[in-house]
């Protein structure tokens, strides 16, 4: 009898300070994932020996998008976040991965890790995503990435801006993730298709 007095004791003393502590945020029903519109052929091998090669980095982002929520730009000083919308992984890691698979279908370049890249060096891909949320005044969802391209044999950097921009029915986590991730595909399409460009550009042209 007072060893039950006493457990009983301790859980009164305790349900104050249950009340009291979060142990975080309660999850939203579903995350937030982008699914890729290139094909990659499946069984398909791949090898430096006969295709050149590129090193895409995680962008750098901006400290609204270090956070796994999805931005509104309310106003041109003010930055609110969707309700209930949050990314299953860090935006940036789901953009770098989307861009290698673009690049991987549109210009049969073998998309290297960074530790294979050590052994087998070709053009790097790195950059800024400056934008990868909704804009409240347009209705739109909005992706811009700032492009950084070092190519094979070459120490020069090319830049580039990329943009896309997609109406969103609905300022909500539904209507607000088909939006994105459609702007970031037509986003990562058109950096596929700056670096397969440059690789026939800077292909030597027969004399004449």
């Amino acid at each position: 009898m007072r060893h039950a007095i006493k457990t009983s004791a301790l859980l009164l003393a305790a349900l104050p300070l249950a009340a009291c502590i979060s142990f975080g945020a309660e999850p939203p029903p579903s995350l937030l994932t982008l699914t890729t519109e290139a094909h990659v052929a499946p069984n398909q091998p791949q090898s430096s020996a006969n295709a050149a090669t590129i090193l895409v980095t995680v962008p750098a982002v901006p400290q609204k998008l270090s956070v796994m929520r999805v931005p509104v730009q309310a106003t041109d000083t003010s930055i609110a976040y969707v309700k209930d919308a949050q990314w299953v992984e860090p935006p940036a890691e789901l953009f770098a991965r989307l861009m290698a698979d673009a690049i991987t279908a549109r210009t049969g370049r073998v998309v290297l890790s960074s530790a294979q890249s050590r052994i087998d060096p070709g053009s790097r891909l790195a950059g800024e995503l400056r934008d990868f949320g909704v804009d409240a005044a347009t209705q739109e969802a909005v992706v811009i990435f700032d492009g950084a391209l070092i190519r094979d044999g070459s120490n020069a950097v090319e830049k580039q801006r990329f943009e896309a921009r997609v109406p969103v029915a609905a300022i909500e986590a539904g209507a607000v993730g088909v939006a994105i991730n459609q702007a970031a595909n037509q986003v990562a399409t058109q950096v596929a298709d700056w670096v397969g460009r440059g690789s026939a550009a800077a292909a030597p042209q027969p004399a004449g």
